[in-house]
């Protein structure tokens, strides 16, 4: 399940990449299944980093050449381990509304990437956040769940403020909302849950074999009501 837009992934070849919060790696491993980059995908979840560094063996086993690699590191994206303008890349989904210090691995986004390199972003759209909130008071406090809602535009100024400028922009997975708030009517049960479990099923139906009419449907609906907002950043080069 892609949130970022491959085709906005405007890098030379050879470029490095990093993916940051990366989870079990569906961003990484899709970056370097497009293209030849170097991806380097980090997260602070062992267990979740194992999970990626499978994928990446399986699917590219072979490790690296002159423009295409794949690494794995734990770390924490409050302080990164890399260099100063590092990357010609970065892709940051589904991460900032975990963080307590969300404002302090922008920063350190900022100065990890080159400038003129390419911050790709992605969070939960406000208003479908808003009613599993509403509607399940565990949702909010589920261990390494969320713990705030953004409003597109004012994140869009707060990144704009640190020295990058907006492109473009996104929503994505608009019939996983129905999903979330089936879930969050019965938190305690939730993946037990009859609905819930049918709902699953049909998400997976649809991932596997994307049928015309729920893809053209989910086209439709994202604008306004996709799970997920992207956008798409150039870091500004000093003058």
């Amino acid at each position: 399940m892609i949130t970022i837009d491959l085709k906005k992934i405007d890098l030379p070849s050879g470029s490095r990449v990093l993916d940051l919060g990366c989870g079990e790696g569906r961003h990484g491993h899709a970056l370097l299944a497009s293209r030849d980059l170097h991806v380097v995908a980090l997260d602070l979840d062992r267990a979740a980093l194992g999970k990626a560094w499978e994928g990446f063996q399986t699917y590219f086993p072979e490790h690296s050449g002159p423009t295409r690699s794949w690494h794995v590191f734990q770390g924490n994206c409050l302080q990164l381990p890399f260099k100063d303008h590092s990357f010609e890349g970065i892709v940051c989904s589904e991460v900032l509304e975990h963080l307590p210090d969300y404002h302090s691995a922008l920063q350190e986004i900022h100065r990890i990437l080159k400038p003129d390199g390419l911050f790709v972003l992605s969070v939960p759209r406000y208003w479908p956040e808003r009613i599993c909130w509403f509607l399940s008071r565990d949702y909010q406090h589920d261990p390494g769940g969320h713990v705030r809602i953004f409003k597109k535009a004012s994140l869009r100024l707060e990144v704009e403020r640190l020295g990058f400028k907006a492109m473009a922009g996104h929503g994505s997975h608009a019939l996983h909302c129905p999903y979330w708030w089936l879930k969050c009517l019965n938190w305690d049960r939730r993946d037990h849950w009859l609905p819930v479990r049918l709902y699953h099923r049909f998400l997976l139906w649809d991932m596997f074999n994307a049928p015309r009419p729920t893809r053209c449907l989910e086209k439709i609906l994202n604008p306004i009501a996709g799970k997920s907002v992207t956008l798409y950043f150039d870091k500004v080069v000093p003058k």
